[in-house]
């Protein structure tokens, strides 16, 4: 079973950015489409971004024009990444990848992001 290892959070003030990594091996098919989910407290898992594994992208609205999902596809090894600028105090949350639209993969331990002044 594929656990994925995500990475990259901190505190950070409103309007920086964060780039998180989230490193995945296995038995990875480079077909699935992958994700980025956030949890904040009291509150559903929701997906921020999506990447075909042809590079077509989706963003919430919510992210839209703030985050940027990429992904490096290898054997038996896929990294995905998510380029966060203009963070806002509302994307305080758990980060974590896995597939889409249908989570694959076991729940990594996420990683936090906090934005706070």
């Amino acid at each position: 079973q594929v656990q994925p290892v995500e990475s990259g959070g901190g505190l950070v003030q409103p309007g920086g950015s964060l780039r998180l990594s989230c490193a995945a091996s296995g038995r990875i098919f480079s077909i699935y489409t992958l994700a980025w989910y956030r949890q904040a407290p009291g509150k559903q898992r929701e997906s921020v971004a999506t990447i075909t594994s042809g590079g077509t992208t989706t963003y919430a609205d919510s992210v839209k024009g703030r985050f940027t999902i990429s992904r490096d596809n290898a054997k038996n090894t896929v990294m995905v990444y998510l380029q966060m600028n203009s963070l806002k105090p509302e994307d305080t949350a758990v980060y974590y990848c896995n597939t889409a639209p249908t989570a694959h993969w076991s729940w990594g331990h996420g990683t936090q992001v906090t934005v706070s002044s």
